[in-house]
Parts: C-alpha cells; structure tokens; sequence
C-alpha cells in the first residue's frame, strides 16, 4: 500500500507509533519498524540528549528501518534542552522527527539542513494550516478521540479529517482512536494517507508497560476514559480510574481550580512508576484513548500490523465492489 506518507518515510505500510511518553523506547519502536510501520522514540522519556543519543543506537541495533523521535515542545517551569535533543537526534541519524505542543517553526532549518521530515501533530485544521505555512512535511491531525491532549475544539476525526484534508496540500496521518484496518481504511477514505496510534500499540507484546496495564485496556469498553484539566484549559483523555475520578470531582468544585490541589495526583513520576511499571491500574494518572473499546487481545507488533493491512485491504476491495 503505497502513499505520500510510504513514500516519505519509506516505510512499507501508512502506519506510524505515536511518541509516548515513558513508553516511546527501543523495544517498541524497533518493533513497529521491523513489522513494517514507523516507530518513534519519545526524547523526553530520556532523562538528558545524551540518554537520547545512546537510546536511539539501541534502537538500531534492534532494528534496520526506518525510525524516528518524538519531541514535544511545551511550557515548563524547569527549562528543557529542546535544542540539544533535536541535535541529538539529528546526530543519531535520525530522518524523521515528529513534534507537537509549540510551533516547531524555530527548529526548521535545523532540520532542513540535516534532511530530517518533520512531522507536526495537531488537534486542529488552524494549526495544521500553521504547521504547513512554516515548513513541515506533512501533519499528524490528533482528533477528540485520542489519549493525551486532545486539544479544547471538540472535534472528532470523523468531520475533522476531510476538513483539513480539503484545505491542506501536504500529506496528512490520522490520528486518534484508531486500532484496526477498518479504521485505516476509513481514514484513507477521508483524505489522510497513514494512520498514528498510540494507545493501541500501548496493548502490543513489546510495549514496554506491566502486563497489568495491558490487560486493563483488554476489560474495557469505550466509555473508560475520562477528560480532566478542562477547567484549566489543558484537556487530557485519560483511563478512567479511582485517582482519574477524583481529579475531575476537584476540577468540578465552584471556583477557580488550584492546580496545586490535583498535582499529588497528577505527578507523572507516579504514573510510570505506580502504574506503568509495578503495574497497579489505580495507582495514578496513565492516558489512554477511546480507542480501548476496540482492543480485544495483546498481539506482537508484527501480528497487529499484518493483521491490519489484511483487514483495510479486503474492506477497501469490498466497498469497490459496490460500484459494480
């Protein structure tokens, strides 16, 4: 299945692992790479650009394709190296980077002069336009559905697909809520030319997340996630557990929210090291999309993808074969 995204990331199949944070390492990425797709390191899963470096020679020993990094640009109160870990990507190898969060205009030229394509993900057809206007080489448009940061429009991927594909010139990935190939189809159909998943490769034999974890995106439906800091502007999708519930009671309160009430609850650092690694699901926050609702099993990456061309082949054959 060849398309402007195949082509561009020289991959065999449209389908890209979104960066994911504490997540996003050599054994899932090398993973997604070997089964045709492309993988992506999350930089700042690295504690330094350093850690970076040395994760992204891991990664190709473990595999011969193509694979990339995630670096997502935000606001902190404890300044970021975001340059140093461009640069170490850059001086990994790396050809193609995949940033959300801030405009990424400023590490253009970097990037254009060490042959990198950038790929910007997006919750919105004004910021993919933004994203096209300053230099990208294609976006990743993030629809309400996903885990993480879905943005503040509200816009599901079924109207906010064909609306930045009718405006847009570079190719575009859908992302958010996707698991099968049915849904790869449906957003080939709608003008995208690959697929980003997260929270369904979280649910993969390589994903590098406790079994437990895994196996609590099994049980649920699609109504287990739940969205909590709207009150502050900043809407994350997460998987909806005791300590998920009790943030949004909080945020629910009358008055302003004081985000030193929630950050107890909040503390990435609790996330990975409670949930993800020791593998207590109530533990704390951890994002996960609606897309739960569609996973059924915990398959290898190569089961998934193969699985997924062969589901989004015979539906696109079936649906020609209505046209007579």
């Amino acid at each position: 299945m060849k398309t402007r995204i195949t082509e561009m990331l020289g991959v065999e199949y449209p389908i890209v692992q979104g960066g994911m944070m504490w997540v996003g390492r050599a054994e899932l990425a090398s993973a997604v790479s070997n089964a045709g797709g492309l993988g992506i390191l999350t930089a700042l899963t690295q504690p330094s650009p350093e850690d970076l470096y040395q994760e992204i020679q891991r990664c190709r020993e473990m595999t011969d394709k193509p694979f990339g990094v995630n670096l997502t640009i935000l606001p902190t109160i404890k300044p970021v190296p975001y340059a140093e870990y461009a640069q170490a990507a850059i001086d990994g190898g790396v050809k193609v980077i995949e940033t959300a969060g801030r405009n990424p205009e400023e590490f253009i030229p970097l990037f254009r002069e060490n042959g990198v394509k950038v790929i910007h993900k997006c919750t919105s057809v004004r910021h993919a336009l933004k994203a096209e206007a300053v230099g990208c080489d294609a976006v990743s448009v993030d629809g309400f559905e996903c885990a993480g940061h879905p943005g503040e429009d509200d816009v599901t991927n079924l109207v906010l697909l064909p609306v930045a594909a009718s405006k847009l010139s570079i190719p575009m990935i859908a992302s958010g809520g996707i698991g099968n190939g049915y849904q790869l189809a449906a957003a080939l159909m709608l003008g995208a030319e690959g697929v980003n998943m997260g929270t369904r490769f979280v649910a993969t034999k390589e994903a590098p997340v406790h079994q437990n974890v895994k196996q609590a995106m099994v049980d649920a439906d699609e109504r287990q996630t739940t969205l909590i800091f709207r009150s502050l502007r900043n809407t994350a999708r997460v998987f909806l557990n005791s300590i998920a519930s009790e943030v949004v009671s909080i945020e629910a309160r009358p008055g302003d929210t004081d985000f030193a009430d929630l950050q107890p609850l909040v503390a990435g650092v609790r996330g990975r090291e409670q949930v993800l690694e020791a593998g207590d699901v109530e533990g704390g926050i951890w994002t996960a999309g609606q897309v739960i609702g569609l996973i059924n099993d915990i398959p290898s990456c190569a089961e998934l993808l193969a699985r997924m061309m062969e589901e989004a082949r015979s539906v696109i054959r079936a649906r020609a074969a209505l046209l007579g």
